[in-house]
């Protein structure tokens, strides 16, 4: 295929993903809802022991609407390494069904086949989930009281620079050229919401994160739309910043205190929450977030620890990661002052007090301990 059909090729499929998101409903209202279901899915490896103390938590801050029915509860088996290497499939089809009765997942870690392993070379389970589900936004917080940070990024997770990552076109042996995309759908649904969670959560301010002074035409569109939405929520305040000075801003104490929650295209947002998660310790520290119009899910951000499971250490396994992901959740369909009890008892159990050190060994408490532990702090709360 020359240059120029291949150009014209990655255009049609552009304007078909644009006809595509053009026929989504509205994002779904949970407090409209009767019930929202709550799906917990373990995973592989620690998943199925960290994701069941994260369960055990969520459902003592919910009590009262578990009782009432108002939250369900639905625990989802099967997207365990051996179950998706049986179907070869990264998704099991009985599986994908369950999720996609569910409102929100709450995931453990799943296995992904690397070169060497026992299994074939099935795709990633998260990857899957969110082209399936639609996942487009990946929202990561950030906190550390101490130093005055509280912020939320929402990273667009299906344009920018890295939905033709793979498409790029060399011309000849001198020129390769790779392509950026900003669509209209594409960005008015990242910039909703991150300006619904502003609103939802009680923030007061958004700022856009861009080269647009540059980059003109895609990062000019994405600057464009997000501050066309900031009219229509009142009481937000809404500024932009360049990605080059935003780098530099966020280690400013002066000013870093000063952003709450960011909105950004796909590469900026995959290099500045980078950066910002090593404030509160690295990547690891952090709760991760998918989020569709129709579903989202939440999960811990690391691995599946299979050699913890060989050694029959998945019962010391930290839960902090998922527990954080599922506080996430808890803000996300609008139980903003549980979510808030949440965070503030991690704070407290993983920094302040330290009353359990969890060392991944009998030297350390079990996830269950450290869960009992969070518990009894927001008891106090």
């Amino acid at each position: 295929m020359d240059y120029i059909a291949k150009f014209e090729q990655i255009i049609k499929e552009q304007l078909a993903r644009v006809e595509m998101m053009k026929q989504q409903q509205d994002f779904i209202k949970y407090e409209e809802l009767d019930k929202i279901i709550i799906g917990v899915c373990g995973g592989d490896g620690i998943g199925p022991a960290i994701t069941a103390q994260a369960q055990r938590v969520l459902q003592y801050l919910l009590s009262d609407d578990v009782k009432s029915g108002r939250i369900e509860f639905r625990t989802i088996e099967g997207l365990t390494i051996d179950n998706r290497v049986k179907a070869n499939k990264a998704i099991p089809d009985d599986v994908l069904a369950e999720l996609k009765k569910c409102h929100v997942i709450l995931k453990g870690p799943t296995t992904t086949p690397r070169k060497g392993d026992p299994w074939p070379n099935i795709e990633s389970a998260n990857v899957a989930m969110r082209k399936e589900l639609d996942l487009f936004a990946n929202v990561r917080p950030v906190n550390v009281p101490e130093q005055g940070i509280d912020w939320t990024f929402f990273r667009e997770n299906t344009e920018g620079a890295y939905v033709l990552g793979s498409k790029g076109v060399h011309i000849d042996e001198d020129i390769a050229i790779d392509f950026t995309v900003a669509t209209t759908q594409g960005t008015e649904r990242i910039a909703r919401a991150a300006f619904e969670f502003a609103k939802k959560n009680g923030k007061k301010k958004v700022t856009c994160i861009t080269k647009a002074n540059v980059i003109k035409t895609t990062d000019g569109k994405f600057l464009d739309i997000c501050k066309e939405m900031a009219k229509e929520y009142e009481g937000i305040e809404f500024d932009d910043w360049y990605i080059d000075i935003m780098t530099a801003k966020l280690v400013d104490e002066k000013r870093r205190s000063q952003f709450q929650v960011m909105v950004l295209p796909n590469l900026y947002g995959d290099i500045l929450t980078d950066e910002a998660a090593e404030f509160q310790g690295g990547v690891g520290t952090a709760g991760s977030a998918n989020i569709g119009k129709v579903y989202a899910m939440f999960e811990a951000i690391h691995g599946s620890a299979p050699r913890m499971v060989d050694e029959g250490r998945d019962i010391y396994a930290d839960p902090s990661s998922v527990v954080r992901g599922g506080a996430m959740l808890l803000a996300h369909i609008g139980y903003t002052k549980e979510a808030d009890k949440l965070y503030k008892a991690l704070d407290i159990c993983g920094n302040t007090e330290k009353k359990l050190v969890i060392t991944g060994r009998e030297t350390g408490a079990t996830s269950a301990a450290f869960a009992d532990y969070l518990m009894e702090t927001i008891e106090k709360l």
